[in-house]
């Protein structure tokens, strides 16, 4: 059965009876929640399991949980977190290690109540002009150290029952504008991006799956990668990813045209999903219809993408929490 080629949130922390009607009809590939989505550990277990019911199988359900300031389920009832680039500075040379350890934690928690997909690592490289919404968000200014950190945060969360999302693909740590509110576009030369922030990717290109940047790359497209068969070309060639695309939120506005526009161009341009999170029914039913099913290709990427949700590793998390603080240095709060 072929689904739709859609990952869409919901409105609040809880189903609404036409929010499931809508989701049994448009059956989107999988779900996505943010902070408005999230009370407590009970009404979150409640609401995955009433998604999943909504489609009638056992659906995605993916969060932002990097940790620092991009986490959707914070305190008191989930654990807090130093952002990525401090936390990788604190742990020196035991910093992949404590990536990996962070990892397996988070996907503990996500997994207790219903969540297995989360839009991390973060493999764009800081940079001098990377923009204050990105900065302390990624691992490193170089790539080898984005690739350590993305590597160990990735398997983590592939230990703990997770599936990864690697993003901004195919690099965002050059844009100086926040893609929610401007398009960026990155000059820098061909070779340039191919040695750096494209490496980053290419050395993680067997991970299930992976989230777009809303940047024009000038040296390949005028249009934002989201939208540009080229650089869609770019992400399967040159970087060799062979996993599910899904677009970032097309709600931001990096993009032009109305949400149906901005779906039907992503999945033209070659994304799998189109990623929709505000929750809003009108914007879901259009967005829905223009991005249609997904093809023959999208739903072989999406069936070997939950091919690898395995069940968790069995782990002594308490232990793994102390061994993490210590790499850090104490507690992250």
């Amino acid at each position: 059965m072929t689904h739709g080629a859609t990952v869409f949130g919901c409105a609040g922390p809880v189903l609404l009876p036409e929010e499931k009607a809508f989701y049994r009809a448009a059956d989107p590939l999988g779900f996505i929640l943010f902070a408005r989505n999230v009370e407590t550990p009970e009404q979150v277990a409640r609401l995955t399991a009433d998604l999943r019911d909504a489609v009638g199988r056992d659906a995605p359900v993916f969060v932002d949980q990097e940790g620092g300031r991009v986490q959707r389920l914070r305190a008191p009832h989930w654990l807090e977190w130093l952002p990525p680039l401090d936390a990788v500075a604190r742990a020196g040379a035991g910093a992949a290690h404590m990536m990996w350890l962070r990892a397996r934690l988070i996907a503990a928690e996500l997994r207790a109540v219903g969540i297995d997909g989360n839009c991390a690592p973060c493999l764009d490289i800081a940079t001098d002009v990377t923009h204050p919404f990105l900065r302390n968000r990624c691992y490193g200014t170089d790539p080898a150290t984005v690739i350590a950190m993305g590597r160990a945060t990735a398997d983590g969360h592939l230990a703990g029952g997770v599936l990864p999302v690697m993003k901004h693909m195919p690099g965002h740590g050059r844009a100086s504008a926040d893609t929610h509110h401007d398009l960026p576009t990155v000059a820098t030369d061909a070779d340039t991006l191919r040695q750096t922030d494209f490496a980053a990717f290419r050395a993680l290109n067997d991970l299930p799956a992976a989230m777009t940047a809303h940047i024009v790359f000038s040296a390949f497209d005028s249009e934002p990668a989201t939208c540009s068969a080229a650089m869609m070309r770019v992400v399967r060639e040159e970087i060799g990813f062979g996993g599910l695309i899904l677009s970032d939120d097309l709600n931001m506005q990096a993009l032009p045209g109305t949400l149906g526009e901005r779906a039907a161009r992503a999945v033209a341009a070659g994304c799998d999903i189109a990623l929709h999170c505000k929750g809003d029914m009108a914007e879901m039913q259009a967005v829905a219809a223009a991005a249609g099913q997904l093809t023959r290709e999208g739903q072989a990427r999406a069936e070997a993408m939950l091919a690898a949700r395995k069940a968790p590793e069995p782990a002594d998390l308490s232990a793994l929490r102390a061994e993490h603080d210590a790499l850090i240095g104490g507690a992250d709060g």
